[in-house]
C-alpha cells in the first residue's frame, strides 16, 4: 500500500491524456491560502458581535477552542495530504477511507459551499465600492471582480498562487497592525481618543474582569462556539492544493504549522485587543470593530483604510473560494460521477470546464442573494454553514480508517512523513467536537435552519451517488445484437 500511496501524484498526472496538474505551490503560497480562506469578513466584521453576544472572557474562550480544534483536524489531514497528495484532497480522502458516497457527497457540500461564498463575496465587494463611487452600479463592479478572479484562476496555478499570497499579505499586515498597535494602547503607550477626539486613559485589561466578562447565559457562549468553528474554515485548502504543490511531503507539514499558529495568534489577538479597546456595547455589527478601534486610536482615514482591506479581503476568498470549487468538480469527474470533460485539463493544468461551471454557479449564488434571498439564498446558505463542519468530520474520520488500514496492510509508522500525534486520540476527539457542534445546532433557534435543509441535502447527495452507480451498474436495455455478432 505504501509504495502505491507514494506514487500517487504519478497516477493522478497520468489520468489526462498528456495534460496534468503543475507542481508549482511552494510553502509560502500554502500558508497564505490558508490563511486567505480564513482571515475574512469573519474577522474584520463579524468579531465585535462575537464579543458582544459571548462576552471578553467568553469570546477569547471561544476562539481558543475553535483554533484547537481546527489544529487537531489540519494534523489528521496532513497524514492523508502528505502520503496521498491529490487535487480531491478530502473528497478523495473519504472515497477511499470511508466510502465513494461518502466521497460524493463531502464533494459536492465543500462545492457548494465555495459557489455560496463566491457570490456573497462578488455583492459585498460591490457594496463597499459604492463608498467610494456611489454612481456606478453595483453590478458592474460584481461583474468586473469576477472577471479578474476567473483570469487569475484560469492563467496558472504559480499565478493563481502568487495573486493570492499578495491579496492574503495585505489582511495578514493590517491584522498584524491592528494587534501591535492595539497592544500598545492597553499598555498605555498609544493615546486613545474619544469620539470628540479628546485624549483618554487606557482601560488596559479591565474587561476580563468584572461583571460582563463572561456572558451569563451558556447558551450565548455556545453558539459563539459554533459561529468560531465556521470562522477557521479555509484551513482545509492546504490538503486541495498539495496535489499542486512542489515536494508536498516537505512542504504540506510546514504550511500546516506555520498556518495554525498564526491563526490563532491573529484571531486571539485581535479579539483581546477588541474587547480590552471597544466599550461592549458599541461591539456589534453596526460597523467594523477595526474601523471603530482604529478611530479610537486616532488613525486619520480608518474607514477608508479598513474599506480597501475589507475589499481586499472579499476577493482573497472569492480567488480561493473558485479554486477550491473547480477541484472538486475536477474530483467527481476523476471518481467517473461526473462527465469526463469537467475533468479535462488544459496544456496549463487548469480544468477549465470545472472552472466555467463553477463560476456560473456562483453568478447563481448571486442572483439567488438578490432575487430569491428569503428562499433559495437561504437553502444554499444553510447547507454550506453545515458543510464545513462535516467536512472537518469526514477529515477526521479518514484519517482514523487510514491508519488502520494502512496498519493492517502491513505499512510501517517510520515509513510515513508525516504522523498524526497521539492516535488515535487527535482524529477521535476531533470528530467528536465537531459532531457536538452539529448537535449544538439543533439549540439555535437562528442556526437551527442549517438542519433543516443540509441533512436531507445529505441524504439527496448519498440517493443520487446511488441511483448513479445502480445505472452504471445496469447492462443495455437493448443490446446491439448484429454488431454482437459481427465482432463474434
Amino acid at each position: 500500500m505504501s509504495d502505491r500511496a507514494s506514487n500517487s501524484s504519478e497516477r493522478q498526472d497520468s489520468r489526462q491524456e498528456g495534460a496534468h496538474f503543475k507542481r508549482s505551490m511552494q510553502t509560502r503560497h500554502l500558508v497564505m491560502l490558508s490563511l486567505g480562506g480564513v482571515i475574512g469578513t469573519g474577522l474584520f466584521l463579524s468579531s465585535g458581535y462575537t464579543v458582544q453576544q459571548a462576552g471578553p472572557v467568553g469570546a477569547v474562550l471561544a476562539y481558543l477552542v475553535g483554533g484547537i480544534v481546527a489544529w487537531l483536524v489540519m494534523m489528521c489531514l496532513g497524514e492523508l495530504a502528505v502520503h496521498m497528495p491529490d487535487s480531491g484532497a478530502f473528497s478523495a480522502h473519504a472515497s477511499r477511507y470511508i466510502g465513494p458516497g461518502t466521497g460524493y457527497m463531502v464533494a459536492w457540500m465543500y462545492w457548494l459551499t465555495w459557489t455560496v461564498a463566491l457570490g456573497s463575496e462578488f455583492t459585498a465587494a460591490a457594496v463597499f465600492m459604492g463608498r467610494w463611487f456611489p454612481d456606478i452600479p453595483g453590478w458592474y463592479w460584481s461583474g468586473l471582480f469576477a472577471a479578474v478572479v476567473f483570469g487569475v484562476n484560469a492563467f496558472t496555478s504559480r499565478f493563481f498562487a502568487e495573486s493570492e499570497f499578495w491579496l492574503s499579505l495585505i489582511k495578514v499586515i493590517a491584522v498584524v497592525v491592528f494587534v501591535v498597535v492595539g497592544a500598545g494602547a492597553i499598555i498605555g503607550w498609544v493615546p486613545l481618543q474619544d469620539a470628540s477626539g479628546a485624549s483618554v486613559a487606557s482601560p488596559g485589561l479591565s474587561a476580563f474582569w468584572g461583571e460582563g466578562a463572561m456572558s451569563p447565559s451558556l447558551l450565548a457562549i455556545g453558539t459563539t462556539l459554533l459561529a468560531v468553528m465556521f470562522a477557521f474554515s479555509g484551513t482545509e485548502l492546504i490538503g486541495i492544493a498539495a496535489g499542486e504543490t512542489v515536494d508536498p511531503a516537505r512542504n504540506v507539514p510546514k504550511a500546516i504549522r506555520a498556518t495554525l499558529w498564526r491563526l490563532i495568534l491573529f484571531f486571539v489577538g485581535t479579539i483581546i485587543v477588541i474587547a480590552a479597546l471597544l466599550p461592549q456595547s458599541q461591539a456589534g455589527l453596526s460597523q467594523s470593530p477595526f474601523v471603530a478601534v482604529f478611530q479610537r486610536l486616532g488613525v486619520p482615514g480608518a474607514a477608508d483604510i479598513m474599506n480597501f482591506v475589507i475589499i481586499t479581503a472579499l476577493l482573497s476568498a472569492a480567488n480561493s473560494g473558485l479554486y477550491a470549487s473547480s477541484r472538486m468538480l475536477w474530483t467527481l469527474s476523476d471518481q467517473g460521477t461526473l462527465p469526463k470533460s469537467l475533468g479535462r485539463l488544459n496544456k496549463r493544468g487548469i480544468p477549465m470546464n470545472a472552472l466555467l461551471l463553477s463560476m456560473i454557479g456562483g453568478f447563481g449564488a448571486l442572483f439567488s442573494s438578490i432575487y430569491a434571498p428569503e428562499t433559495v439564498y437561504l437553502v444554499l446558505v444553510s447547507i454550506s454553514g453545515l458543510a464545513v463542519v462535516v467536512v472537518w468530520m469526514a477529515i477526521a474520520l479518514s484519517q482514523l480508517n487510514f491508519r488502520r488500514q494502512y496498519l493492517r496492510e502491513g505499512g510501517r509508522l517510520e515509513d510515513l512523513v508525516y504522523r498524526t500525534p497521539f492516535y488515535p486520540w487527535v482524529p477521535l476527539i476531533a470528530f467528536a467536537a465537531c459532531l457536538a457542534a452539529c448537535i449544538g445546532i439543533a439549540f439555535d433557534p437562528q442556526q437551527r435552519v442549517a438542519l433543516y435543509f443540509g441533512v436531507p441535502f445529505i441524504g439527496l447527495c448519498y440517493l443520487m451517488y446511488f441511483l448513479h452507480q445502480r445505472k452504471a451498474a445496469q447492462p443495455p436495455a437493448y443490446p446491439n445484437t448484429a454488431a454482437e455478432e459481427k465482432r463474434a
